[in-house]
């Protein structure tokens, strides 16, 4: 694998964390926004926030997963030195629900 190809996608790796970070730190922001909709309309916006942390935590997963795939032949200690190594498919719980649940 090149070297450009390998930071692109180290920087497509570090843009989704990015992303889905900001997605879940904003959960109680949402919350706060939503507050003063009807119950119906509350869970609507949940239930979208839901989805998109879900398809971005996905995206997350298989951009480390063609990482890993395309880095298997290097050993990963030799990726780490580089600052290549990903360990972020640890830093979320897919089966953690992303939102509080409505009130």
């Amino acid at each position: 694998m090149s070297k450009q190809s390998s930071a692109t996608n180290d920087l497509r790796i570090s843009r989704v964390q990015r992303t889905l970070r900001w997605f879940e730190e904003d959960i109680p922001l949402l919350n706060m926004r939503v507050k003063e909709l009807s119950p119906e309309r509350q869970e609507s916006a949940k239930k979208f926030a839901a989805a998109v942390i879900e398809q971005t935590r996905a995206e997350l997963k298989r951009l480390l997963q063609t990482a890993d795939f395309q880095n298997e032949d290097v050993p990963k200690e030799a990726l780490r030195k580089e600052g290549r190594y990903h360990q972020a498919r640890d830093a979320f719980d897919p089966a953690e629900p992303p939102c509080e649940p409505a009130d």
